[in-house]
């Protein structure tokens, strides 16, 4: 399954329920304000580096860009460009948007 979480974690709790519920093997990609998760020293940022051995991490670079993060992404989270998330899309059956 892909999981696809656009909301800040500091603001939103869609990436704590998405992580609830994730099972091994899963991705994960991080759009919009979702990518601050990815940000190194954040409390975010540690919850995804727990979780890196049993999910794939992705970001989507241009929003990353964006936020002014491309050098502060943690380690084990993969930036995809536009083509790239599509491919994640329609690489996976099941899709689960955390609003």
């Amino acid at each position: 399954m892909l999981h696809i979480v656009n909301k800040s974690p500091y603001e939103k709790n869609a990436l704590d329920s998405c992580l609830r519920v994730a099972q091994s093997g899963s991705t994960v990609i991080l759009i919009e304000d979702g990518v601050y998760a990815a940000a190194r020293g954040g409390s975010a940022a540690e919850k995804l580096q727990k979780v890196a051995t049993k999910l794939k991490l992705y970001a989507l670079g241009p929003d990353v860009e964006a936020r002014g993060m491309k050098e502060r992404v943690i380690d084990g989270v993969i930036l995809v460009d536009y083509a790239g998330f599509v491919d994640l899309v329609t690489s996976h059956s099941t899709n689960q948007s955390w609003l």
